[in-house]
């Protein structure tokens, strides 16, 4: 059974621009505004067994082209929870629906819903026709429409049963018992679709959100809406507005003869999903979203555009770069690739989709970039809202980011579809890169896939869970490619082969070496500069004196790194006595103020410095994360270096450190064992230590760009 995850609220990729709460006989329900395009599209919420949020793959995407309204159910969420049954029925929730409407000033909307939402949407298409738009109703609920789903006909649901297996656990008696492992299995059911472990949790989530209380009221004790069959359909064949009905052909909740009776009554579109279950809207948020934008558009049409086709051969060669946001090391390398891309094509335009602090980056050195950046949802943030002291679960965070990474390929999708490029280059773009395996019939153009690690690990204290969480995805992965390698037509390691980790996916897959060698070129490490021939010129250039010791502390492009600058900073004073020439300058980067970092007499704070890496190349000693850039920046050009790789980072633990130690390079610390003092003597000990590293190759960005350059 899968076991959820820690409850906690991820950061999302579109926050409301309005909420508030509507009251109906005593029972608040509070609601959310996100845009204010003219065309309303409200979303019911399902039954109290989950909330708003289950719209988080669609919200961010429809907002960008509707003004989108939800609310949470009554008995979930932010709204109240009534202990009266008839509080629960149908139409009491097809009523919070037109007051949400009426409360938010909308007098049209298009209605969409899943489940029990797809019913509520029709009562109110039905009985209000003014009002309705049209209708989108995903794995629709009307009870009493056609026969229900075998799966609830099984057990009684009110008595005492014997037996707890399977489609038991549809007993109030159980939920009562053990209302998480109810809502574990009955969203394994509903979400039947391999590698939807996130899926589910979050499902579960938003289930113990409401209770078992109001889930009995609702699912059990509620009237029924309709008192046969027979006014079932009658209701449903009044709904005169163009309809659309989407179903997954695994659905284990409803059926699909009610979703076509939902279809015929209507005269609506039906759209069989193959493959998939009941909840599309989180397994398969980019065909949902597709096909809502499509039905929406074509019942209120957008305003017109003014479009131009170009003859192929008549067209500039041209390239969209998505480059990572999570730290700066992706910017510097891309940089460098698209400077010898250049070279071999110099009539290439590149447009770059990226965010801060990348567009530091490539601000400073005069890229252009794509105006809907604007837009993207800020993964940095996400990952700093994920982290703690020193600690960043970086697996944890990656997933709880999806929904970001939705809305981020929606926007892609959306430049990508507006305007022609001869080539994608994503430099781990996990969106754009899972996505298009997802849906490979969205790809229009070659697509280059850039990484410097391949695999997912799992910590140590992560238990039989994350092992099984970490193999889940890799085995996603693998089959992707296996099915689909068309998709990547260059998938570009940046290292050589022995970088990779002798490690395993997991129990029963390949080891990651191995795969990794039949699947990707190799590049080399690409650093985007020679290595200092002149140090002393350097040093000059710089304003550093002959004789003083320069220690250089820095944590990349994040936030995540403000208790380690402070750590060391608590460490210069004991270092001071042991070097007395040491002269220390902390960088904060672009993301952290350096007016919250305390700064003692002789200790320098500065901001973002561009170009860091010649500072780097400079200095007697640096102090870094266990980040890969930066590392190997001070691998290339020699010099001593101490790295403190983040607690329950896989990546600066293990991909990062089996780089590092292949090279000899730098001094592995524990941010947990390693405080001021330890620091300070690591320091009279490291600087200005002569070191004897691995060579790093200088082609790097050459070799890449030459494997690049053969598809454009």
């Amino acid at each position: 059974m899968i076991v959820a995850a820690p409850e906690r609220e991820q950061s999302r990729a579109r926050y409301p621009d309005e909420d508030g709460y509507v009251e109906r006989d005593g029972v608040r329900v509070f609601y959310e505004v996100y845009g204010d395009a003219p065309t309303t599209f409200l979303l019911f919420p399902t039954s109290p067994i989950s909330h708003s949020r289950m719209w988080k793959g669609q919200i961010p995407y429809l907002s960008r082209h509707f003004r989108v309204v939800v609310f949470d159910p009554r008995g979930n969420g932010k709204s109240d929870r009534p202990d009266d049954a008839e509080a629960y029925s149908y139409w009491e929730v097809v009523k919070d629906g037109r007051a949400v409407l009426e409360a938010t000033g909308a007098e049209t909307a298009l209605l969409g819903g899943l489940c029990d939402g797809g019913g509520y949407a029709l009562m109110l298409a039905a009985t209000d026709p003014a009002l309705a738009l049209g209708v989108a109703a995903i794995s629709p609920c009307v009870p009493g429409l056609t026969p229900g789903h075998p799966n609830y006909r099984r057990y009684p649901s009110t008595e005492p049963l014997d037996t707890d297996e399977g489609w038991a656990k549809w007993n109030v008696h159980y939920w009562r018992r053990d209302f998480r492992g109810f809502l574990e299995f009955f969203f394994s059911q509903q979400l039947p679709e391999p590698h939807s472990t996130k899926q589910i949790e979050d499902c579960v989530l938003w289930g113990l959100d409401g209770g078992v209380d109001s889930l009995v009221l609702a699912d059990e004790e509620a009237p029924p809406p309709f008192a046969s069959a027979e006014e079932a359909r009658e209701l449903v064949a009044r709904v005169r507005c163009p309809v659309l009905v989407v179903h997954g052909e695994l659905d284990n909740c409803q059926t699909r003869e009610r979703a076509l009776a939902v279809a015929e009554l209507t005269r609506g579109t039906f759209v069989g999903l193959e493959g998939a279950g009941h909840i599309p809207t989180a397994r398969h948020p980019v065909k949902v979203n597709g096909l809502l934008k499509e039905f929406a558009d074509e019942v209120a049409p957008p305003a017109p555009k003014v479009k131009t086709w170009t003859r192929a051969l008549s067209r500039r060669r041209r390239a969209l770069y998505v480059s990572s946001p999570i730290g700066l090391g992706h910017a510097r390398r891309d940089v460098a690739i698209a400077k010898e891309l250049r070279k071999l094509h110099p009539d290439l335009e590149i447009d770059w989709l990226a965010q801060h602090p990348v567009t530091a980056v490539l601000e400073a050195e005069g890229e252009r970039i794509h105006p809907a950046s604007a837009l993207l949802a800020n993964e940095s943030t996400h990952i700093e809202s994920e982290s703690a002291e020193h600690d960043l679960h970086a697996f944890q965070a990656i997933r709880r980011m999806d929904e970001i990474l939705v809305a981020n390929f929606m926007l892609f999708l959306d430049v990508v579809r507006e305007e022609h490029y001869d080539l994608w280059i994503g430099d781990e773009a996990w969106e754009v890169d899972y996505f298009l395996h997802e849906n490979p019939e969205l790809k229009s153009s070659a697509y280059v896939w850039l990484t410097d690690f391949v695999g997912w690990l799992p910590m140590g204290d992560g238990g039989e869970h994350e092992e099984f969480l970490t193999a889940d995805y890799n085995a996603e992965m693998i089959e992707h490619i296996a099915r689909f390698p068309r998709i990547r037509d260059r998938a570009v390691f940046v290292g050589n082969p022995d970088d990779v980790v002798p490690d395993s996916f997991g129990a029963e897959l390949p080891g990651i070496r191995d795969w990794t060698e039949q699947h990707y070129d190799f590049a080399g490490y690409v650093t985007g500069f020679e290595p200092v021939a002149d140090r002393e010129k350097l040093r000059h250039e710089l304003g550093y004196r002959p004789r003083e010791q320069v220690c250089i502390v820095t944590v990349g492009g994040s936030g995540v790194g403000g208790h380690l600058l402070r750590r060391v900073i608590d460490a210069f004073p004991a270092a001071k006595p042991l070097v007395p020439e040491l002269r220390m300058i902390v960088v904060a980067g672009p993301r952290i103020d350096p007016a919250t970092l305390p700064a003692p007499e002789g200790l320098e704070v500065r901001a973002y410095v561009h170009e860091l890496y010649r500072h780097l190349a400079a200095c007697d000693l640096a102090i870094v994360q266990g980040g890969l850039t930066t590392s190997m920046e001070l691998t290339a050009n020699r010099r001593p270096f101490l790295y403190f790789p983040l607690r329950h980072h896989f990546e600066q633990n293990f991909h990062v450190r089996h780089r590092l130690e292949r090279y000899g390079a730098g001094r592995c610390m524990d941010f947990e064992s390693d405080g001021p003092t330890e620091i300070a003597t690591a320091i009279a000990e490291e600087i200005g230590r002569d070191v004897d590293y691995r060579p790093v190759e200088t082609d790097g960005a050459a070799r890449a760009a030459k494997l690049i350059a053969e598809l454009v």
